[in-house]
């Protein structure tokens, strides 16, 4: 085994803390793995890793080569992604997070015809509805969905995503329809902790933000029990358009306090400020951009 792939081994198993994992993203097996990490280390002549049972563990001389390995790979990277750049052939893997309902409903099946129309492309897709910190744990992009938070990241808004306010016709025919967002504290709210600021919600009045603290006994990790919960009459939430399209056309959510919407929610590609853009990055950026329309 080359020096070039053990450094990829090695970058792999410590982003994932695993031999299996790292492997397993390579398409090659554990033993592998841990001989390309154990070349490293006789070539070295020092500990990169503690190995126990569960998880790998960098040590300090680690840490400094994974630092240095990642710059190398990412340079390389760039080196043919640059020479590509002047061939009609996109080729080259893309590693990509977002979260799990949209990345199943809406990313999913959009990746899907790219790599049809771009046979040399491999995609490697997380979801997880937590933050994911992109340059650590390895990504090359990171969908996100409402506002941005500032954090040094180069973006791309790839569509317009409202966040509705809504409840069921049952809840509100009970507890009466909040006229204005401040009303909202005195309402039973579901909370998706997904947010930025899951405690408090975000509206717009005459043209300036207007947050509102709310309040509820239920709060879940992801947006779909909040809108699960609100359909079964228990409250008022907030959520991506996406997530309610379907139950606000039947009828068994009903769109509150739509005339204090902000309009700066979206879909946002985000990417490491200091990375050069790959070809093949920057084709599926343009491909993703205004391919989905929520109201």
């Amino acid at each position: 085994m080359d020096l070039l792939d053990c450094m990829k081994l090695f970058a792999e198993v410590a982003r994932a803390e695993s031999f299996t994992q790292g492997a397993k993203r390579l398409n090659t097996s554990t033993r592998v793995a841990s001989a390309a990490v154990k070349t490293l280390e006789s070539r070295l002549g020092a500990k990169l890793m503690n190995r126990t049972t569960r998880k790998v563990r960098l040590t300090d001389a680690g840490k400094a080569y994974l630092e240095r390995c990642q710059q190398l790979l990412l340079d390389l990277d760039e080196l043919e992604s640059s020479v590509q750049a002047t061939q009609s052939v996109l080729a080259g893997p893309i590693r990509i997070t977002a979260p799990t309902a949209f990345g199943s409903l809406f990313l999913s099946p959009a990746l899907g015809q790219f790599l049809t129309d771009n046979t040399q492309v491999s995609v490697e897709l997380s979801l997880s509805d937590r933050r994911v910190s992109i340059v650590e744990e390895g990504f090359d992009i990171a969908i996100r969905l409402g506002t941005l938070q500032d954090s040094g990241l180069m973006y791309r808004r790839l569509a317009d995503m409202p966040f509705i306010t809504c409840a069921s016709p049952a809840y509100l025919s009970q507890h009466g329809i909040p006229s204005h967002p401040s009303a909202l504290s005195t309402h039973e709210c579901l909370i998706a902790t997904t947010l930025d600021t899951p405690h408090t919600w975000r509206f717009a009045e005459k043209g300036q933000g207007l947050n509102v603290s709310v309040k509820g006994r239920f709060r879940a990790n992801a947006p779909l029990p909040a809108a699960q919960l609100a359909k079964s009459g228990f409250g008022i939430t907030q959520v991506p358009a996406y997530m309610v399209n379907d139950a606000l056309a039947e009828g068994s959510l009903v769109r509150i306090l739509r005339e204090y919407e902000r309009t700066d929610f979206g879909v946002f590609a985000l990417y490491p400020a200091n990375r050069f853009l790959t070809a093949r990055i920057q084709a599926l950026l343009d491909y993703m951009t205004n391919l989905w329309h929520f109201d």
